[in-house]
């Protein structure tokens, strides 16, 4: 590569925006601005490319509204009802209450779509109640909070998948689909983990939940229950397309959490909207920033270099997806993933198609990939935001981690070399891929 090419230069200018601060989606505009400058193209093809990509991809609103769902959950009195009804289930086990913040994340996979969510809504509540009275270490607590919360975006819905679709055309019900099995194969490595901790650190067994208390607690917990059976239902049905049912989704937290849990106020109301709106502008900009240098990526043809590159290699479609796995997981130790997604991801779409690879595998694979990155140090966004709420060094929640990354990193393997995990259940209900 001529390292003063216009292409090269705006790489430079990205990458140094993004390490001085700037928010990369901003960087990525202002780097395809200049490489236009450079090259004598127009202006306003930067505006053009976000407008078009903005209007022609319908799908881009269930961002915002899934989004939503998960604030309308968090203020109201969802989540205590959902992680008592967790404690029904799994509580009078040895680690029960680690083993009900696992099954409280497959709970609120189908609901939110974001692991961010998942950690800030029960992740506060499952740390004060694994550490009250020194039940479980702060450092355990925070760190099994991190990985379980890495399940919300594999399980439908999801946000990650609902960026893969927009920068591959996959299917985002199959999508959606193709998560089930690998979202559930990983909680149940992780509940295998924790079984074996609670017997070698001898963690206490909680009191049984009373016989009679079991069909309130279930009752009180019913309605959060039917969220992802109603938003799952209506997309599968096809009453509903994905943006429909993130919309769906939004107004069914809101309608349960105010009008028959009774549990919010204007002013969280309120915080809500706010809160759900920077997120919201936050993902928007970045969207926009990899639209225009997408755009500039396809002037430069890098998308079918890499092709032919790959192709010059003879890889196999293991070996291939061996590369892309390698590659994710380091950049995933430094960059945030939606932005991995938007920027790096269309660079291997036409290579994997090229091999005869299945969009909604690899889409899986990618997800899989870049949710590791949030619990891999030194980025790391789940483990600073542990750190946060519960006050323990990253180091320390790291180290508690490591054994859940491994199984973590198991469960990414088999679903990389075999196939039928992610597809079985698409191809049950139709997919022909």
């Amino acid at each position: 590569m001529n390292l003063t090419s216009p292409f090269s230069i705006a790489i430079v200018v990205i990458t140094a925006l993004a390490f001085l601060g700037l928010p990369i989606g901003l960087s990525m505009m202002t780097g395809s601005i200049l490489y236009l400058l450079l090259v004598g193209a127009d202006m306003g093809t930067v505006a053009e490319q976000f407008l078009n990509g903005m209007y022609s991809n319908y799908v881009i609103l269930s961002v915002p509204l899934f989004i939503l769902a998960a604030e309308f959950m968090n203020i109201g009195s969802m989540t205590e009802r959902l992680l008592a009804f967790c404690n029904v289930l799994v509580g009078r086990f040895r680690g029960g209450l680690a083993q009900v913040n696992v099954v409280q994340s497959i709970i609120f996979a189908g609901m939110s779509g974001s692991a961010i969510a998942d950690a800030a809504g029960s992740g506060r509540m499952m740390q004060n109640m694994m550490t009250r009275d020194g039940r479980y270490p702060p450092s355990y607590a925070a760190a099994l909070t991190a990985v379980t919360s890495v399940i919300g975006p594999i399980i439908p819905p999801s946000i990650p998948m609902v960026i893969y679709a927009l920068v591959s055309d996959a299917s985002i019900g199959y999508l959606f689909l193709g998560g089930m099995v690998p979202g559930l194969l990983m909680a149940g490595l992780q509940m295998i983990q924790v079984a074996i901790s609670a017997r070698r650190k001898n963690f206490p067994v909680e009191d049984p939940v009373p016989l009679r208390e079991i069909p309130r607690i279930t009752w009180r917990a019913f309605p959060a229950l039917m969220m992802p059976v109603v938003l799952l239902g209506c997309i599968y049905s096809g009453v509903t397309t994905p943006t429909e049912a993130a919309a769906l989704a939004a107004a069914y937290a809101l309608v349960i959490s105010a009008a028959i849990y009774r549990s919010i106020s204007i002013g969280a109301f309120y915080d809500s909207l706010l809160l759900s709106a920077k997120s919201s502008a936050s993902i928007g900009m970045l969207i926009a920033g990899s639209l225009a240098f997408n755009y500039v990526v396809t002037i430069e043809n890098i998308p079918d270099s890499l092709r032919v590159l790959l192709t010059g290699w003879d890889l196999s479609q293991a070996g291939f997806l061996i590369l892309v796995n390698v590659l994710l997981l380091l950049l995933g130790c430094v960059l945030e993933g939606t932005a991995i997604l938007l920027i790096i991801v269309p660079v291997f779409i036409p290579a994997a198609q090229a091999l005869g690879i299945d969009m909604v595998h690899f889409g899986v694979v990618v997800v899989v990939n870049i949710m590791l990155g949030l619990v891999t140090p030194p980025y790391g966004l789940l483990l600073f935001i542990m750190t946060n709420i519960s006050g323990v060094p990253v180091k320390d929640i790291i180290r508690d981690a490591a054994p859940f990354i491994f199984w973590m990193v198991v469960c990414l393997i088999l679903i990389t070399f075999v196939p039928e995990i992610v597809l079985w259940l698409p191809r049950l209900l139709g997919y022909q891929g």
